[in-house]
């Protein structure tokens, strides 16, 4: 089969960075769905990985954390799937990737792709609303319908994974949204996407968040660059606030400046399931399949905003020059083999 991949780990201006390959078709486990891939998309992850991810010797590294396909064949275990049915999921970080025509994801990580939306759209979801919906209510612990007379703060609002989560928590709770951006495009693009105030995180956040009506922050989602804005958050936040983060700070966190005002700090790692195996690992898949259900309803929009074809080493190699620019607006997606 067609794949995506790398033998050495290597920068993207290397010839040998990203390859097209030939692998052999995959042979499903017990709780396995072999789904024949029709698009994906590129996450920060895939960068991360291509960078810092080794390959054993002889062997090619596949990446992939995002996949709408069409079910090919069941592992003995499956329920709730059958052959012929249109899936979409963000698979596990320990298994090989989606870059491939043929890919195996655990059934109960996966669910049926958004009736409404083409593949290509449907593939910019999957990754980030896990993301984001577990950031959101499991580790915030926000409630669904709750956060009346509350403020959530959103640092790089515009990404894949604030794109989606502007979305939610508008939609699923009564927060007020205030998303940070630095860029008007990508300002407008957050306000379209429904936060009532958005300011620049390049500029000193207390004056903007005051002049916006917002004194301080019960609840803070940063995504990108934290230990850049880390004083800045502390400081916004409100006294027994919560703060939760995605991204791999560069510097050290001061944990100590959390203890005045008694705020909790909170991972997020949607892998963290799927990696452990843990007892609640099907909450991926029906969290998934809630997203294609608000989807299909008109209250969530698939986030691309750049689409490329097709899935061959050329095109990855562009999308993962993207993300690595860090100026993308929501998601890069690629379609077809």
């Amino acid at each position: 089969m067609k794949a995506v991949g790398y033998r050495q780990s290597l920068p993207l201006t290397h010839a040998e960075a990203l390859l097209d390959l030939d692998l052999p078709v995959p042979t499903p486990g017990a709780r396995d769905l072999l789904v024949r891939v029709s698009a994906v998309s590129v996450n920060p992850v895939d960068t991360k990985v291509r960078r810092s991810r080794t390959p054993q010797p002889g062997q090619a590294e596949v990446l992939g954390w995002d996949a709408v396909g069409t079910v090919e064949a069941l592992g003995a275990d499956v329920t709730g799937f059958s052959v012929g049915d249109r899936v979409y999921y963000a698979g596990a970080i320990n298994r090989p990737g989606s870059n491939a025509e043929l890919h195996l994801v655990d059934h109960r990580i996966a669910a049926r792709a958004p009736a409404s939306l083409s593949d290509a759209d449907a593939a910019a979801l999957p990754l980030t609303a896990i993301t984001a919906w577990e950031l959101l209510f499991d580790r915030l612990g926000v409630e669904e319908g709750g956060g009346a007379g509350e403020t959530l703060l959103i640092t790089g609002a515009a990404g894949g994974v604030g794109s989606i989560l502007v979305q939610l928590a508008r939609e699923l709770t009564q927060l007020r949204v205030v998303g940070t951006a630095s860029r008007p495009q990508t300002q407008d693009w957050v306000r379209a996407l429904g936060a009532h105030a958005v300011v620049d995180h390049t500029q000193p956040l207390r004056p903007q968040l005051l002049a916006a009506g917002v004194p301080e922050v019960e609840f803070v989602a940063s995504l990108t660059h934290t230990d850049q804005h880390w004083s800045a958050l502390v400081d916004a936040a409100a006294p027994q606030g919560r703060i939760a983060l995605i991204d791999d700070p560069a510097e050290p966190l001061d944990v100590m400046a959390l203890k005045r005002k008694a705020l909790s700090l909170h991972w997020e790692l949607m892998f963290t399931r799927s990696l452990f195996g843990t007892p609640d690992m099907a909450e991926q898949g029906r969290l998934l399949a809630r997203v294609a259900s608000l989807v299909d309803e008109g209250r969530l929009r698939s986030t691309v905003s750049e689409h490329l074809s097709p899935i061959n080493a050329a095109q990855l190699r562009r999308a993962h020059e993207l993300v690595e620019s860090g100026r993308m607006r929501g998601k890069v997606v690629l379609s077809g083999f």
